[in-house]
């Protein structure tokens, strides 16, 4: 994260992967890009917390990677969703939007 980008809330990193892939199976440095742009400059994750967030993903069996060369001809690993990344994705969001319309309900009151 920078100075300007905004700490993520703990446990998002894993739903904002899981996220990123569920199209296309991508290299670290096309998750971060995507999260970053799909927040709109909101979220920059780190090396630092992304790459132990892939190992972390790819041990609970919700991630799956290859190797294979970059569209600037390196070899990079790529990530891809399996079977149980997707639902756990599924399970993730309905969560996250139950605790989002929880915590917006307390903030209405709350003024």
């Amino acid at each position: 994260m920078t100075d300007t980008s905004a700490t993520l809330v703990q446990g998002t990193l894993d739903m904002l992967i899981l996220k990123t892939l569920v199209l296309e199976p991508l290299h670290g440095w096309g998750i971060s890009q995507r999260i970053q742009q799909l927040s709109r400059g909101v979220f920059e994750v780190n090396p630092g917390s992304l790459f132990p967030a892939f190992r972390r993903l790819e041990r609970a069996g919700l991630l799956e990677c290859e190797w294979r060369t970059s569209e600037n001809n390196r070899r990079a690993k790529y990530y891809s969703l399996t079977k149980a990344g997707r639902q756990k994705l599924r399970s993730e969001t309905q969560e996250w939007e139950r605790q989002v319309a929880a915590i917006a309900r307390i903030l209405e009151t709350a003024s």
